[in-house]
């Protein structure tokens, strides 16, 4: 049995506006399209998951997200949540310290959460 891989799938009200941030975010490249679903990947040589954009018809719920994704950037994590906020992602929190690492909580343009973290 070869061994397993994670894929990330995002659920969007509009998929092409959500592979325009992720992939000016990430670095990521666009893969492929099949319906409803956009796939982005990693840079060559660069490792991480795929993305699948699913377009979905119901609006994010205002409930915690239970899944995120922890964007590792190096020592400037302010420099970097300024960038991303440049491309409409929005600030959620202000910066956490804690176990030797700094984060940010931040939201993609439609809602999803994710960090912005220390490496």
């Amino acid at each position: 049995m070869p061994p397993a891989r994670i894929d990330v799938g995002i659920d969007c009200a509009d998929v092409e506006a959500q592979a325009r941030f992720w992939t000016a975010a990430l670095g990521y490249q666009r893969h492929g399209a099949w319906e409803q679903y956009l796939t982005l990947l990693a840079p060559e040589g660069v490792a991480g998951p795929k993305l699948v954009l699913q377009e979905v018809a119901e609006p994010k719920s205002p409930a915690k997200n239970r899944l995120h994704l922890d964007v590792i950037v190096g020592d400037d994590v302010d420099g970097e949540v300024e960038r991303l906020v440049g491309l409409g992602a929005r600030r959620l929190s202000d910066a956490f310290e804690e176990a030797g690492t700094r984060w940010v909580v931040m939201a993609d343009p439609e809602g999803n959460e994710f960090c912005v973290c220390r490496s």
